[in-house]
């Protein structure tokens, strides 16, 4: 119930919350090991977590952070079937990038040429969105800056995230490294990136470079993200900046710096990573039940460019016979309460048999 009040819950709903969970004997944390008579019980040993990405291909493949370095090395020489690039010669190439008036930059296996703060799971988290602020704001004072060859986004969930950042000026901080706000909901994360500069696309596929993307999103297959980017990599907030100032996945982010100083000095991660307390007073600072009241309040009325569009009105949706995008599925074609009798079915055939993980991102 505190987090419903702290994002502006009414009250009476809050305390219907918690009548509920009290009736159901599951209001609170027990005291006593006896309490609840648990199905089972999942130890943890909190020393044993570690900051951790995954990729470069499937969510579910974890890589400790300390330990990437090593495992980028081994994925770029490892075979397909073994989730690897196939790649054994190391590979360096110069670009210019003509977005940025025609600036040099030196891609190789590994770099970095997206980095995206994405909707989809961490941008509803308040403190690793303003971590990554904080993040930023260090890296700025110590004079750090992204490679060029990077293209940085930011893409909230929801304008609540403008609105605290904003507030905390961290915005600014990240603007300043280009992590400017794209717009609210699926940006990067659903292959909608948009084009690579064209003189540094042209380079990754003349010179075959495996190249990277970091996003903070929660999906990572082959091409979804770009199609010329052939490894992606999940993660915090933060460590997506991180790696858009690295440059590269080919780092160990506990030993090798990040960059280096207008005047030459080395900067590591600890040295701009933000503090608990830190992140604690930025979230006490900004984060207002009210703001999600005003925010959420008439939310149809925010997007008038959507408003704009001519659609339907009405209960029921009214299907386009000409639309190529979508159209009325036949399964309930005279579908009725009684359930018809049972056919049997002739010559049907699969259209297609896959092995193991093979998702629709694959297939389409």
């Amino acid at each position: 119930t505190g987090y419903l009040a702290g994002t502006g819950r009414p009250t009476e709903l809050c305390q219907t919350v918690e009548n509920y969970y009290k009736a159901q004997d599951l209001w609170g944390i027990p005291i006593e090991k006896e309490a609840l008579d648990f199905t089972e019980v999942v130890e943890l040993d909190i020393s044993t977590v570690k900051p951790s990405v995954a990729g470069p291909k499937r969510p579910q493949d974890r890589i400790d952070l300390d330990n990437l370095k090593t495992k980028w090395g081994q994925l770029l020489a490892a075979p397909a079937a073994d989730g690897g690039f196939s790649k054994t010669e190391s590979k360096t190439a110069t670009v210019h990038v003509d977005s940025k008036g025609g600036v040099k930059d030196t891609i190789r296996h590994g770099s970095v040429l997206i980095a995206a703060i994405t909707s989809c799971t961490n941008t509803s988290n308040p403190s690793v969105m303003l971590a990554a602020g904080l993040l930023a704001k260090k890296a700025n004072a110590l004079g750090l800056t992204v490679n060029p060859s990077v293209k940085t986004s930011l893409g909230p969930g929801s304008r609540v995230v403008t609105d605290y950042l904003n507030k905390t000026g961290l915005q600014a901080e990240l603007d300043q490294l280009g992590f400017q706000t794209v717009g609210y909901g699926c940006t990067t994360c659903i292959g909608n990136s948009g084009p690579l500069d064209k003189g540094i696309e042209d380079v990754v596929k003349s010179e075959d470079i495996v190249a990277a993307s970091v996003l903070s999103g929660n999906r990572n297959f082959e091409a979804r993200v770009h199609q010329s980017i052939k490894a992606n990599f999940l993660m915090s907030p933060p460590l997506v900046v991180a790696f858009a100032i690295a440059g590269t996945v080919n780092i160990d982010l506990a030993t090798d710096a990040l960059g280096k100083t207008p005047k030459g000095d080395s900067v590591y991660l600890k040295d701009i990573w933000p503090s608990g307390q830190e992140i604690e007073e930025a979230m006490n600072s900004s984060l207002r039940p009210d703001v999600f009241q005003r925010l959420y309040t008439g939310f149809s009325d925010q997007n008038p460019k959507w408003n704009e569009i001519q659609s339907s009105t009405g209960d029921v949706y009214e299907w386009d016979r000409e639309s190529t995008y979508i159209q009325e599925p036949p399964f309930f074609d005279g579908f009725s309460p009684a359930p018809r009798d049972i056919v049997e079915v002739h010559g049907a055939r699969p259209l297609a048999i896959f092995g193991d993980s093979v998702t629709t991102d694959h297939i389409s």
